[in-house]
């Protein structure tokens, strides 16, 4: 019996490793190289998400729904539709909410989270975020996709965010996931899905 459940614990932790492998240099250099190019073709980006928060007192994750819009160069917008109507601009430096009809607005500069979050999730489309010297980048393989996991060197920034982590499809080398794990158990997981590459955007979208 002791020796089933051995080689039951050996195959499950094996099954485990071989869905998250570290890439080699080549590896990290080619993966660089692919999001590189096809964010060179992103003018534009829509996609619907579904976000999921992991709260460690809760036993099962709050659901919310809705589309994110990118356009060239920096302009993004978060629009939550389910359960609640809620949206985020990020746009020229600053951060435009609407809750419900009630607006608010935010420097960016003033907001080392915001700030760092936005940039990451911009050059995950822009194709600039590798060079961030603010994070210690790993970089690994699962199937069909890749991995990168975004660990913040500002101390302040550590403080409410563990790490962050970007799923890209491998064949279009484009994100379809985040993750921010904070410094408790607690994680906030935006899969992205229906993505719309290039179709035209008016600025008037990121008013709020």
């Amino acid at each position: 019996m002791k020796t089933k459940i051995a080689l039951l614990i050996l195959f499950i932790s094996g099954n485990l490793f071989a869905q998250e492998q570290k890439m080699s240099e080549a590896e990290i250099a080619a993966f660089k190289q692919d999001v590189n190019v096809s964010a060179k073709k992103i003018k534009t980006l829509t996609t619907d998400f579904v976000q999921y928060k992991h709260l460690d007192f809760l036993s099962k994750d709050i659901e919310t729904s809705g589309k994110m819009i990118f356009k060239e160069p920096n302009m993004l917008q978060w629009q939550y539709k389910k359960p609640y109507n809620y949206s985020i601009v990020f746009k020229n430096g600053k951060i435009l909410i609407n809750d419900e009809g009630k607006k608010s607005a935010v420097d960016v500069g003033n907001s080392k989270i915001f700030g760092r979050i936005n940039k990451l999730i911009v050059g995950s489309v822009s194709g600039n975020m590798f060079d961030d010297k603010e994070f210690t980048i790993s970089y690994f393989k699962l199937k069909g996709q890749n991995l990168a996991k975004f660990i913040p060197k500002d101390a302040t920034l550590k403080k409410y965010i563990k790490q962050i982590e970007l799923t890209f499809d491998k064949e279009e080398a484009t994100v379809v996931q985040v993750k921010l794990l904070e410094s408790s158990e607690d994680y906030t997981r935006i899969v992205l899905k229906n993505k719309v590459i290039n179709a035209k955007i008016d600025d008037s979208l990121f008013t709020n």
